[in-house]
């Protein structure tokens, strides 16, 4: 997601979660945040994507995409 996000030009983190789930804070264009939510949608290859729940937030401060935790 990392290499994608940033190859988009966009913002954020993302974590996996000690429950299996991935969160990801997500800012953009809104044509980059949208691609990064459809290739979400159908996740990696081996992956099973049972949900993605939406809510808007505020951007992150400083540029660039990341992994935390």
């Amino acid at each position: 997601m990392v290499h994608k996000a940033t190859e988009l030009g966009l913002s954020g983190w993302v974590r996996n979660r000690a429950d299996g789930a991935v969160e990801a804070l997500i800012a953009g264009d809104v044509a980059s945040v949208e691609e990064m939510s459809r290739l979400c949608r159908r996740g990696p290859r081996m992956a099973e994507v049972s949900s993605i729940d939406e809510d808007l937030a505020e951007p992150p401060e400083e540029p660039g995409f990341y992994q935390v935790g």
